[in-house]
């Protein structure tokens, strides 16, 4: 049986996969103004090109960098496209936060408006005791 051609071509890594790492993340970073090589990327980390190498196989996988042949070398570069996937999903989430912020403002102004309430309103006075006399 051969497999269906959407199949062969879906990408074996998926975006949110391919950024849970928090180096490839600093990839994604260093591929966003320019393409590199390997060779040039992997100076920017503590790790073998080896290393660098996998890490942009995943971010390529998931279709985040687009590799170019120029000669012997093989440059990468950023495509955000995919990215438009996380955002869509994280979109989603960000009502939960607006509606969690817009509480905590409430919370703190009506906060605030208690404490200027309770400075404005008149302090009785205590009298202390035999003490209180003394100190005219």
């Amino acid at each position: 049986m051969s497999r269906p051609e959407s199949a062969a071509s879906a990408p074996k890594h998926d975006v949110f996969q391919a950024v849970a790492d928090p180096t490839r993340r600093q990839l994604l970073g260093l591929l966003v103004d320019r393409e590199m090589p390997v060779t040039v990327i992997s100076g920017h980390f503590p790790m073998s090109r080896t290393a660098v190498s996998k890490h942009l196989r995943v971010l390529a996988e998931a279709g985040l960098v687009k590799e170019r042949k120029v000669g012997r070398e093989t440059r990468y570069r950023l495509d955000p496209e995919p990215l438009l996937e996380l955002k869509r999903w994280l979109a989603f989430y960000d009502r939960f936060w607006d509606n969690k912020l817009a509480a905590l403002q409430r919370y703190v102004e009506q906060s605030d408006g208690d404490e200027a309430e309770q400075a404005a309103a008149p302090r009785p006075v205590v009298n202390q005791g035999p003490a209180d006399s003394f100190a005219e």
